[in-house]
């Protein structure tokens, strides 16, 4: 009786049938569960920023880049040791175990001494949880572009994504109403423990995709390492258009998030921090609420109907008006709501719009190419628009209404790439439904 009541909803909501159901929403529970996780170390993590000027965060942004190049590369290294079965189960009980290791060493050693400098343990703590953020969130969609075909990815990654916002409400309303109360680093135990669950949802959505889903011909390969060497992903990225192009409208997307996110840590750094948690949380909060219904209710419709061209490129055009607004209206309150529509926008339609374009390609393209475009790409467009926002403020003085018409100049390439990138897509899946209606006549 209750999978038929959810059976009715999920139809309703995001056209699910009845034998794509249970997986749904395993895959739904995984990225909740992650995304909880997350967020409550982001609160921790941005909280932090504040205690930094913009030189000091740039310069940690930096570090955070190389460090992601190292981890992206170590990364490969096991794609191509470990068999696949392993591999996504591993990486969570990996990054479970180094929260766990970080939370004994704040509280243990604050300061490091090394070759004559003093690295605060913080600071390790806001780099690891930079690089988790990117890489964890990446695996986790290689790893359901492997589970489900192009045609269902249209349908359900929407519906799947809402389990992100729901766990991107969840987590940092734990930190919103715990941080005072048993202090702000204590959080990370909560955060390292929920890491465990995904590792026994990923077996099961591995012996259900071919029972449910009928994607047989995706399942090749689960018992062999992915190949090639070390550095095949930063290839496999070079050599690809399509890769290079969601490359290019990853580094467009973090000009605008970065901008905002230093205006945002500059007015808050007179508050001390686990206030500054509970403010981030709250933030968080609101964001994760207005994603949530839009992913659920908004975006299967989008990009079943008007497909990639439209769906991809519509946050985009938002944020041309909404940084026109900040332009001409540059308060707290109009930044605050822009970074609230970015980011809701960003989470249910862009990214599992930009989700979609890695069912096109091969698996090992989506899980060592894609962890070079999430993780070490994205960094490098957050250093690079780190050390520009600092130019421009600190050695130009410039306005932030002034900065807010460079981000919409940023914003109109952005949108330009993304309905390129839509149109690719949409042209492919014509030509990938064509190919395989003729192959079903001949077979029958």
């Amino acid at each position: 009786m209750l999978m038929n009541f959810l059976n009715r909803i999920a139809k309703t909501a995001a056209k699910i049938e009845a034998n794509e159901l249970r997986a749904v929403l395993l895959s739904f529970a995984f990225v909740f569960t992650i995304l909880a996780s997350y967020y409550i170390l982001r609160s921790i993590r941005d909280g932090l920023a504040s205690e930094w000027d913009d030189v000091q965060l740039s310069t940690i942004w930096t570090f955070t880049f190389f460090i992601s190049f190292l981890v992206v590369a170590l990364y490969g290294f096991a794609c191509s040791k470990i068999k696949f079965r392993y591999l996504v189960p591993g990486v969570y009980i990996f990054f479970a175990l180094s929260f766990f290791s970080l939370y004994v060493l704040i509280n243990v050693l604050p300061e490091i001494k090394l070759m004559g400098y003093t690295i605060q343990t913080d600071q390790i703590f806001y780099v690891w949880v930079s690089v988790f953020s990117l890489l964890n969130i990446s695996v986790f969609w290689s790893f359901m572009a492997d589970i489900y075909s192009k045609q269902q990815a249209t349908r359900l990654f929407g519906f799947i994504a809402a389990g992100s916002s729901l766990g991107a409400i969840f987590g940092p309303t734990i930190s919103l109403l715990l941080a005072t109360k048993i202090g702000s680093y204590n959080l990370i135990l909560i955060s390292a423990s929920l890491l465990f669950i995904p590792v026994l949802i990923a077996s099961v959505l591995e012996k259900i995709k071919t029972s449910d889903l009928g994607t047989q011909g995706l399942n090749q390969g689960y018992d062999k390492p992915l190949g090639a060497n070390i550095l095949s992903g930063f290839k496999e990225f070079a050599l690809n258009r399509l890769l290079l192009g969601i490359g290019i409208f990853i580094v467009l997307y973090t000009g605008i998030s970065t901008f905002v996110y230093f205006e945002l840590k500059n007015i808050l750094v007179d508050y001390d921090q686990d206030l500054r948690t509970q403010i981030w949380a709250g933030m968080d909060l609101a964001v994760n609420v207005l994603a949530v219904v839009t992913a659920m209710f908004g975006t299967s419709r989008l990009a079943t109907r008007f497909g990639l061209t439209v769906t991809l490129p519509l946050v985009p055009v938002i944020i041309i008006t909404g940084l026109f607004i900040v332009a001409l209206s540059p308060m707290l309150w109009v930044v605050v709501g822009l970074q609230i529509v970015r980011r809701a926008g960003e989470y249910s339609i862009t990214k599992p719009a930009r989700e979609m374009l890695f069912t096109i390609v091969d698996r090992e393209s989506r899980f060592k190419a894609k962890s070079v475009i999430d993780v070490v790409v994205y960094r490098a467009g957050d250093i690079f628009w780190a050390w520009a926002f600092t130019g421009l403020t600190q050695l130009l003085g410039m306005s932030l209404a002034a900065i807010a018409l460079i981000g919409a100049g940023i914003a109109s390439i952005w949108s330009l790439l993304a309905v390129y990138l839509g149109k690719y897509f949409d042209k492919h899946q014509v030509i990938g439904a064509a190919t395989k209606m003729n192959n079903d006549k001949l077979a029958g």
